[in-house]
């Protein structure tokens, strides 16, 4: 019989709806339950494309022995990390500082106060390696809260005071500068792996944040290290196992230093800053396998993420059937030399697996190989070679598919629009521009309130019932501003602004300007969660700064640029000593420093000569440069206010900080003037 978990709209919650575990959702009534019972609260936290989160699923909340214990002695709470990102970071801040390390599945045992006392992630079914199963950990706790409680009760109540004292020091009220930005350069070069690309070692994950900041460095100062560390690490993921060679995307990470083993699941989040870091590339050095990479990267969101609404879902798992009813880690993507000849034959077999690097021994687990591209050098036969991948995907079609977390996320969701329309743009594909226009369409259709207050998930065009976060509000507004310059709709810079003004009012602190990632009026957790660092996506912190500064450069909106100034303090205080962590952060201080510059481009939408000059401001490298585009007595976006023909001809205009270039008429003149 389903348990309450049933009538959520969260994949992963639902994954756990028939669980014999008599789980809750995140709620009032869990804890008052607790209360009632005099029970502590079992808090497990995942997300649906999670391989450990199934396993310790099918292991232990599967088994009615299990939640036998549990329904007798916890309420047990089950949340969904990507729906309750504030939860999640609440608790697993408390687990980082108590264990020393995070991650998911995150295990949490609370007081009906929600105060946490006991923590883990991952438990076995029976004790392994040192760590004690499950239900030895159960039993302890249950005897300590049993015989133990004022004992319970004094580290639940500490672990709260130090979590409040964590606040973060601000750092600097001063934006960064030229040294701080050299000194993040500095720190990343240290940081380099210059054998295989990318930063540190294994596991290696997508450095695109960092990316970006290196492409804007270079196209600001020059720094051709900058540039030669962001178009190498960009090389060597592309022609690695982390990117899947027939089908276009990225895995979310490698599990060695040299890209060749992902760990197999697909985000809707990697996808979509990748694509864009890669078309960014193409844009600084017409790379044509940037160019290639944005292009499917593109392609295969859109064909295996959209959603029947148009919004894009989170995530593919990693797990599928392997054919023999065993769901195994990336069962989809892997081939052995045999499987390549029953698809090809043996001649274009061989020629396959030289190319792919598909070998006897195997790259991944039992024989068989993650594909890549080793060959650097060397000449394949385009065509067959095209004619082998078809038909190898193809092949892979027939597979059991894994799974899809259907689940609409907004700064997801705003991260994919900025990138399908500045990619669709970029090469030509008004199909991709489209995708982006549905997308954010979605947003504004059922994630958006009559306040414009956002929602953060959806699921089949059903809106969640959690509040949207700061990097929700940060991120789709980034992709309305993205659209306004590709399309020159002055409505979405119209939302992007209702979106930024809900970030002045709810989620910053009136005195220090210092951001939080929950508004003033959300839900009270044991403290309000804070935190200006990148990870897998730009914090909310440094995405609301990006998005702050573009829309102050279209609008000339004080208040919006001062915000952006006062957020960017902390990546003078971080920048220099963790670049790799506040690389958006680091990106969008390359913008305040370059201006921003606002290229205005006026003349008859269907003028050619409107076109190209539009087409020459995107492709600008200046960085964070926004662009306007409409008729000279438009009215659709700011920038084009009092902006007239000159000579009856489409003009650019080019201002920063205060002052214009004379308008120019001459794609040529406009190009020089935006860095290319």
């Amino acid at each position: 019989m389903p348990n309450r978990l049933a009538h959520e709209t969260s994949p992963y919650l639902l994954q756990h709806a028939d669980n014999p575990v008599d789980w809750w959702p995140w709620s009032a009534e869990a804890f008052e339950e607790a209360r009632k019972s005099g029970k502590p609260v079992l808090l497990s936290v995942g997300y649906s494309s999670c391989h450990w989160c199934h396993v310790m699923a099918h292991e232990s909340f599967e088994d009615q022995e299990t939640a036998d214990f549990l329904n007798a002695h916890f309420v047990s709470v089950k949340v969904d990390r990507e729906e309750r990102p504030d939860v999640d970071a609440v608790y697993m801040e408390a687990v980082q500082a108590a264990t020393g390390q995070g991650g998911w599945p995150m295990t949490v045992f609370l007081t009906p106060d929600a105060e946490p006392f006991y923590f883990g992630t991952y438990f076995p079914p029976a004790p392994r390696q040192g760590s004690p199963s499950f239900r030895q950990v159960l039993e302890g706790v249950r005897s300590a809260w049993t015989d133990r409680r004022d004992e319970v009760a004094e580290v639940a109540e500490k672990i709260v005071r130090d979590l409040a004292g964590r606040e973060i020091a601000f750092g600097d009220t001063e934006v960064p500068g030229e040294e701080d930005l050299a000194g993040a350069l500095l720190g990343l070069t240290r940081d380099y792996d210059a054998g295989h690309g990318g930063f540190g070692g294994a596991p290696k994950f997508p450095p695109s944040m960092a990316i970006e900041f290196l492409l804007r460095h270079h196209a600001r100062t020059g720094s051709e290290g900058a540039l030669q560390m962001a178009a190498d690490t960009c090389e060597r993921m592309a022609r690695g196992g982390i990117y899947d060679q027939l089908g276009g995307g990225f895995a979310r990470y490698s599990v060695d230093r040299e890209w060749v083993v992902p760990h197999f699941e697909k985000m809707l989040y990697d996808n979509a800053l990748l694509c864009r870091v890669y078309a960014h590339l193409w844009r600084s050095t017409g790379s044509d396998l940037a160019r290639r990479v944005a292009l499917e990267t593109a392609d295969f969101m859109v064909r295996e993420l959209r959603t029947n609404e148009g919004g894009f879902a989170s995530a593919l798992d990693a797990d599928s059937d392997d054919g023999s009813g065993r769901h195994v880690e990336g069962a989809y993507y892997v081939w052995t030399p045999a499987q390549l000849v029953e698809v090809l034959g043996e001649q274009d077999a061989e020629l396959a697996a030289d190319y792919f690097g598909v070998t006897e021994e195997g790259t991944f687990e039992e024989g068989a190989s993650v594909l890549q591209l080793p060959q650097s050098e060397g000449v394949f036969d385009a065509e067959r070679i095209a004619s082998i991948r078809a038909r190898l995907l193809e092949a892979r079609g027939e597979r059991p598919a894994p799974g899809r977390d259907d689940k609409v996320v907004a700064a997801w969701n705003g991260l994919a629009v900025a990138a399908l329309a500045e990619t669709g743009a970029y090469f030509d594909r008004p199909d991709l521009i489209e995708a982006a226009l549905g997308a954010a369409d979605l947003l504004v259709r059922l994630h958006l309130d009559e306040h414009a207050r956002l929602a953060r998930t959806s699921k089949d065009g059903r809106v969640g019932a959690n509040a949207g976060v700061l990097e929700d509000y940060a991120d789709v507004s980034e992709g309305f501003l993205a659209l306004a310059s590709v399309t020159g709709e002055g409505v979405w810079l119209e939302f992007a602004g209702f979106l930024l003004d809900h970030v002045l009012v709810q989620f910053t602190d009136e005195e220090s300007g210092t951001l939080y990632d929950t508004a003033a009026d959300a839900e009270k957790l044991i403290r309000r969660p804070q935190d200006p660092t990148d990870n897998a996506t730009p914090s909310g912190w440094s995405a609301a700064a990006g998005a702050l500064l573009s829309y102050a450069a279209q609008t000339g909106a004080e208040p919006h640029r001062a915000a952006a100034e006062r957020a960017l303090g902390v990546v003078k205080a971080l920048g220099p000593r963790a670049p790799r962590f506040i690389g958006w952060g680091l990106a969008t201080a390359e913008a305040l420093l370059d201006g921003p510059r606002e290229v205005a481009v006026v003349g008859p939408v269907d003028d050619p000569a409107t076109k190209e000059l539009h087409r020459a401001a995107l492709l600008a490298t200046a960085p964070g440069a926004v662009v306007a585009v409409g008729a000279p007595d438009s009215d659709e976006l700011p920038l084009l206010a009092e902006r007239l023909l000159v000579s009856g001809e489409p003009t650019a205009y080019v201002c920063r900080n205060f002052t214009c270039d004379a308008p120019t008429t001459d794609v040529d003149r406009l190009r020089e003037a935006l860095g290319r």
